[in-house]
């Protein structure tokens, strides 16, 4: 089974969906792929305890009333099966899908890094325990720690408090001087600044930073650093997120060039391969105003109206201070590439310590001798913490780039070859 787009977006968070709406008038047919149930991404994520904002709620529905997009929820790309062709599947079937132009806007995911006790039952990542909660998770009453970087631990402090969570700390590790000279700069994003307002926690200590989960069957309990003290703090839940990273795999497969860990891009969105574009977070952390340009950027200049697209330029360029903002006041201390111990794992799908991946010279030495990033995230969680911690660089992932029904790789055999 086939299926055929003269535009294929791959992602339906804000910059997907921009790019879905700014395509849209020239009449193009497009596709829009993601792998949630729901259109937002993991900013906008919906749930039984969601609160989506109305800026989303109108985006969706305006995407949704378009004729000419087709949206596919809970989908996901499982290989590369020619020139401008991707097999993809969702829960009932998969087809193959071919397109002119492609716009990645996969997003981004939180870096986990390992120390000890990370891997206890109620240990989660920030966004990660964020998206439970509003996928239905009960916290009330529970004792919450949120520990990382970034702003992500404000959100997810007061996504648990608004669901009547007891948030006893929240570590950021970032200087006070580094965040302070950070909200000095708020006032030329005068939305950030209300909503750096509106996120507020009293609990909230800067120099501070995630030593080791305590407990036996599940988690107990966290000890901190804090301006050079260790304190402990009880708690059921620790979440903890050092900054975000591009979901930038797809587009590697697909032979696009690299900027760091984000998808390099022009002016236009485009990337180092002719006829594809990428928008939001997969091309570097700049919270979704920049997302949402981005995808209305990629969309305009898919369809080949760049005058359009040029006209968002400036627009572009405030976010992009923004994001250079953040992402310089938050930058990650080296003392956090000192928190695993010679026994803590790092690879958790296929225990792997930290012990067995020091004395390696590489990703692919570490795979070959460890089997780190051979388990069930393929390396998705266990190659950024490497990559952080020795400076690899994981390699090119290779199809099926998710678990695929044998029934789906059976529509290879009906793919003309290329």
């Amino acid at each position: 089974m086939s299926a055929r787009a003269d535009v294929l977006i791959i992602g339906a968070g804000p910059a997907g969906l921009n790019a879905a709406l700014a395509a849209a008038p020239s009449g193009a047919r497009i596709v829009l792929l993601d792998d949630n149930p729901w259109p937002g991404g993991q900013i906008w994520r919906d749930g039984p305890q969601a609160s989506v904002p109305t800026q989303a709620q109108r985006l969706r529905e305006h995407v949704g009333a378009l004729n000419n997009v087709q949206h596919h929820p809970q989908t996901r790309v499982i290989a590369a099966t020619g020139p401008r062709q991707l097999l993809v599947e969702d829960a009932e079937r998969g087809w193959v899908i071919d397109y002119d132009t492609l716009i990645l806007c996969t997003g981004a995911r939180e870096l986990l890094l390992p120390f000890p006790g990370w891997t206890l039952p109620g240990v989660t990542g920030a966004g990660g325990l964020q998206a439970l909660i509003k996928g239905g998770l009960p916290v009330r009453d529970q004792r919450v720690v949120i520990a990382g970087s970034g702003p992500l631990l404000l959100a997810s402090a007061a996504t648990a408090r608004h669901n009547g969570a007891q948030v006893v700390g929240v570590a950021e590790q970032a200087t006070r001087g580094a965040v302070a000279g950070f909200a000095a700069q708020l006032p030329r994003w005068p939305n950030k600044l209300l909503q750096a307002f509106g996120l507020f926690d009293r609990h909230y200590r800067t120099d501070s930073h995630v030593v080791e989960a305590l407990g036996t069957e599940r988690l107990e309990g966290v000890r901190l650093r804090q301006h050079g003290k260790l304190i402990e703090l009880a708690c059921e839940r620790l979440a903890c997120g050092f900054g975000l990273i591009p979901n930038s795999q797809l587009g590697q497969a697909l032979g696009c060039t690299l900027h760091g860990q984000a998808l390099a891009v022009d002016a236009w969105q485009a990337t180092s391969e002719p006829g594809l574009f990428a928008a939001g977070e997969c091309t570097g952390f700049g919270g979704s105003e920049l997302a949402l340009v981005e995808g209305t950027i990629a969309g305009l200049a898919a369809v080949g109206d760049r005058q359009g697209a040029a006209r968002h330029w400036p627009q572009r360029a405030r976010w992009q201070g923004f994001a250079k903002a953040l992402n310089h006041a938050f930058a990650l201390a080296p003392q956090l590439k000192q928190l695993a111990r010679p026994d803590t794992l790092v690879c958790r799908c296929e225990d792997v310590p930290y012990s067995k991946l020091a004395g390696q010279r590489d990703w692919r030495e570490a795979k070959l001798s460890s089997r780190c990033g051979m388990g069930a995230c393929q390396g998705r969680v266990c190659g950024a913490a490497a990559q952080h911690l020795f400076g690899w660089q994981p390699s090119a992932p290779r199809p099926p780039f998710s678990p695929a029904r044998i029934e789906t790789l059976l529509c290879l055999d009906d793919t003309p070859p290329a």
